[in-house]
This record gives C-alpha cells, sequence and structure tokens, in this order.
C-alpha cells in the first residue's frame, strides 16, 4: 500500500512548485521533502516528477495525484460524519479564470463556504487552460470552456460570460473614427490578457481581420480593466464586470454587434466527497449572463 505521507510530500511539491516551498508548508527540511520523493519513486520503481526544463509530475505522478485529490476529500467527509478524528478546516484546491473571480463567483459561493468552514485554495487560469490542471492532479476541480469531461471526472454547464470589445468613447473617436476597420485594427492598441487569451483573436476573426496588431499583455482581470479606462487600448471584457462604467459612458463597445458568448463549464472528480458535490450543487443554480 501507498504511504500517504510520500503522498502528501508530491502533492505539496507540485502545489508550491518546488521543494523548499514544500518543505517550509509541511515544517520539514528541502532535504527531508527530497528523500519522500526519492521513497516514493523507489516504492513505484519509476520516476513520479521532471526536474527541467520545469517541475511536473510524470504520468506516474499524474495518476497518483489524481489518487491523493480524491482521497483528501474523502477523508473531510469522514471528519463530518466522525467527530472524533482530528479536526482540519476543509480546503479545495480550484483552477478558474479571472474574470469569474472578479465578477459572480465570490457572491456565488461566500455562503456555502462559511457555512461549511471552507477553505479554497484558488488557481487562477485563462477559461481554456484549467482543465490542464485538473487532468494533471493539481486541482480537485476548475472552471473551463470546453465541455468535453476528461476521464473519470464529471462536468456541469454553468452558462455563459458575454464580452464586448470595450474601450472609452475618446479611444474609440481617436482609433475607430470610421469604425472597426482592417486599418484600424492594425494600428489601435489592444489589452489581451495573458498569451493563452483567444477572445481578442476571435473577435477580430468575427470582424473578417487576420492580421497581426498591436497589443498590451495584463494578467489581471482589476487590471486590464484600470489599463481601459486609462484610454491605453480596447478589450475583451465581461459585460457584467463593467455594466456600470458603461451605464456611465465612461466606457462603449467600439463594436456592439460583435459581442462573444464565453460558456462555463464546472468539472470535478467523481467520487470526490460531500463537499465538492454540495459545492457543485450551489453552483449549477448559478444564472450567468
Amino acid at each position: 500500500m501507498l504511504d500517504y505521507k510520500l503522498l502528501q510530500a508530491l502533492a505539496t511539491v507540485i502545489e508550491c512548485g518546488g521543494f523548499e516551498r514544500a518543505g517550509e508548508q509541511l515544517g520539514l527540511s528541502q532535504s527531508a521533502i527530497s528523500q519522500r520523493i526519492k521513497a516514493l519513486e523507489v516504492r513505484l520503481g519509476q520516476p513520479v516528477l521532471v526536474r527541467h526544463p520545469r517541475l511536473a509530475p510524470t504520468p506516474a505522478g499524474q495518476r497518483l495525484l489524481n489518487h491523493v485529490q480524491q482521497v483528501q476529500l474523502l477523508e473531510r467527509d469522514l471528519r463530518t460524519t466522525l467527530p472524533t478524528l482530528e479536526e482540519a478546516a476543509p480546503r479545495l484546491r480550484i483552477a478558474l479564470n479571472a474574470d469569474s473571480l472578479a465578477t459572480w463567483w465570490a457572491e456565488a459561493v461566500g455562503d456555502f463556504c462559511r457555512a461549511r468552514g471552507l477553505l479554497l485554495d484558488l488557481v487562477v487560469e485563462d477559461q481554456d487552460v484549467g482543465l490542464k490542471r485538473l487532468r494533471d492532479g493539481e486541482v480537485a476541480a476548475c472552471l473551463c470552456a470546453s465541455d468535453r469531461p476528461i476521464a473519470g471526472a464529471r462536468c456541469v454547464p454553468l452558462g455563459t460570460m458575454v464580452y464586448h470589445p470595450y474601450a472609452t468613447p475618446g479611444y474609440i473617436a481617436r482609433h475607430f473614427p470610421t469604425g472597426p476597420t482592417a486599418e484600424a485594427f492594425r494600428r489601435a492598441p489592444a489589452i489581451v490578457y495573458g498569451p493563452h487569451d483567444q477572445l481578442q483573436h476571435r473577435f477580430l476573426a468575427s470582424c473578417g481581420y487576420h492580421g497581426r496588431f498591436p497589443y498590451h499583455l495584463c494578467p489581471s482581470s482589476e487590471g486590464f480593466v484600470r489599463l481601459t479606462l486609462a484610454g491605453m487600448g480596447y478589450g475583451m471584457l465581461p459585460r457584467m464586470q463593467v455594466a456600470p462604467l458603461v451605464t456611465e459612458g465612461r466606457l462603449a463597445s467600439l463594436a456592439p454587434e460583435r459581442a462573444l458568448s464565453v460558456p462555463l463549464y464546472w468539472h470535478f472528480w467523481r467520487h470526490s466527497g460531500e463537499a465538492l458535490e454540495q459545492l457543485t450543487e450551489v453552483l449549477s443554480e448559478v444564472r450567468l449572463e
């Protein structure tokens, strides 16, 4: 049978992104963490981590991470039904996109987390990338744009978020005086969340433009809005996030007819325990724009 202290060391190394920080979290030395990983690899007869070019689980390590995630969730349920067990605050590691975190997420799960004493370990990822975190065993659940469940997991549709290409009225007058033209797209700076963000490309393609365009990179949902308000560029923002700014006339869509709808799906491991099942029920009642 597996030694769960070794599995805990593996999961913590991946979560913390290194041996030293994992040791600090577990109250162990870096050498002790390294010895536990080595012992696990000796037990399995194969490596569980790849050290270069970046720290990552091997396929065997990924399967162990998936297993330990589910065991931890089931243990939390045991602590609920068997109060004589050592109490520990339940914690769920979840990947979600920054726009959800900046808009509806906290309101949707706040009451549930307070009532259950549930702690969240949130990993912010683009909605097109979060599923990889679940597949690699790094999280227990994720929000993403894919509707294809991975083996051993369930997929629940939550609705869609509507995005428009917003900018300040002054920016639109300066860069798009005749509307969204190919020449304007070639010259007007855009704002893109990150290298995996494809919303800007989807918007430009919907306008028939497939060429290059200048852009700022801003991996922060709140910072994205601030850059837009500063007139530094235009970008795809969720309508629910900036509705008050649009009402005040501080932002406007440069192409109102070109809105993009991004579906969101909740993926989570099957047989992962009561807490995750109940959180799923809470999220299934969310109504997105």
